[in-house]
């Protein structure tokens, strides 16, 4: 920060109350959810798709990649970033049906151009957004792949994603999944040269991927609500207590059962192991002795004694609201970045063409927008929509008036 800037990573900690030697604002490490990885099982998944990865990018590009042996691993964004190149291709295909989450391909920008010059027969040197747009392709076939793969199991019908959309930053500046992920390598070979396809998922994606396929870790089972309404009032029972024929001993590791008919403590009859805890009887209770069950096990009926089970008062969990810590966070952090700037555009509109329209275009060609004659533009910032505004003229300079401010929602929905 010696040159006064501040770089994504940065603003991103300071908004999230994370300092950037990994320490949140109590002080103590940070870390995400708690997943559980099965790398075999995914190991499995990456073999089984290695084939078609290479069937389809031969396909693609008309050339004749070899693919090796994956390496699945589980990661994170320091040990990721150690193995990439200072710049990098990165196509976002979040999942958005069957399961929700993160979902990244990253690659070199000397493989994306190898690729595009393999598509289009034509050789550049920058990654621009036709270069992007070729690679975007390449790795939804194999997104596509993966979908089918699992969809066969059964258990994870409907997987879908997003629509990719590609980047061309340096490494710090992608997007990676919060907390350790699944990370899977591609090895491929063309003409000697070397290439990687790295494609991160987040934790949770990986973790249900994993149990579908009959790997991870077997949940524990819940109870369902009548299973705890029975707890709550096996809990509220009689405890074991003095009957009416005299006093009680407590419970305990060696429990004593209370002196019958007011006789006196003499010699106990035997212990009966009860669930790991003993039982002395005392002698001549001068009662009959029926059968009751207690813990699986024969207990004499003491003439009409309450003897119930000591079971642990079950309730349910009551989560602390974390909204005004959060809020709290956020207002003491924000201060520390009021005088960074950041890049705002107004957009007039958008529209798609095929490459061979764009190929074609020349001076004078007219092209026609999503947006219609005085329909409000956006207003982003860092490419993200906010607000909404009319086109004005300021002296000689264009400008753009505010009319309408996005609420959180619709920006949240802007992020995907």
């Amino acid at each position: 920060m010696s040159d006064g800037a501040i770089s994504q990573d940065e603003i991103d900690a300071l908004l999230s109350g994370v300092a950037m030697d990994g320490l949140n604002s109590s002080g103590q490490v940070s870390s995400g959810p708690q997943v559980h990885i099965d790398e075999a099982t995914m190991q499995t998944l990456a073999d089984e798709l290695k084939p078609f990865l290479e069937e389809n990018i031969n396909k693609f590009t008309g050339a004749s990649f070899s693919a090796g042996n994956p390496v699945v691993e589980i990661s994170d964004r320091d040990r990721l970033m150690a193995k990439l190149p200072e710049v990098v291709v990165g196509i976002m295909a979040d999942y958005n049906s069957g399961v929700s989450g993160d979902h990244l391909y990253l690659l070199s920008t000397e493989f994306a151009l190898k690729l595009f010059a393999l598509v289009n027969s034509e050789e550049v040197t920058e990654v621009d957004d036709m270069v992007i747009s070729v690679v975007s392709e390449v790795v939804a076939t194999h997104a596509a792949a993966q979908i089918n793969n699992l969809d066969k199991t059964g258990k994870l019908s409907g997987l879908a994603h997003n629509t990719p959309e590609g980047v061309n930053e340096p490494k710090a500046m992608i997007r990676f999944p919060q907390g350790d992920f699944c990370l899977t390598s591609y090895p491929l070979t063309l003409d000697g040269e070397n290439y990687t396809l790295w494609e991160c998922l987040g934790g949770d994606v990986a973790e249900k991927f994993g149990n579908a396929l009959g790997g991870g870790i077997e949940e524990p089972m819940a109870l369902n609500p009548a299973d705890m309404a029975s707890l709550g009032a096996m809990a509220g029972g009689s405890p074991m207590g003095a009957s009416p024929m005299g006093n009680a001993a407590p419970m305990g590791g060696g429990m004593g059962m209370p002196n019958m008919g007011g006789m006196p403590n003499g010699g106990a009859l035997g212990g009966m192991n009860m669930g790991g805890m003993q039982m002395g009887m005392q002698p001549n209770m001068g009662m009959p002795m029926g059968g009751m069950q207690m813990g699986g096990m024969g207990m004499p009926n003491m003439g009409g004694m309450n003897m119930g089970v000591n079971v642990p008062n079950v309730q349910t969990l009551q989560y602390p609201n974390l909204q005004t810590g959060m809020q709290t966070g956020e207002q003491g952090n924000i201060g520390l970045i009021m005088d960074v700037y950041m890049e705002m555009t107004v957009e007039l509109g958008r529209t798609k063409k095929s490459i061979k329209d764009i190929l074609g275009m020349g001076e004078g060609t007219i092209i026609e927008l999503d947006k219609l004659a005085g329909e409000p533009v956006d207003i982003l910032v860092n490419h993200k929509a906010i607000a909404k505004g009319e086109v004005v003229v300021i002296d000689e300079n264009f400008g753009v008036r505010v009319t309408e401010i996005l609420s959180p929602m619709e920006r949240v929905n802007e992020l995907h």
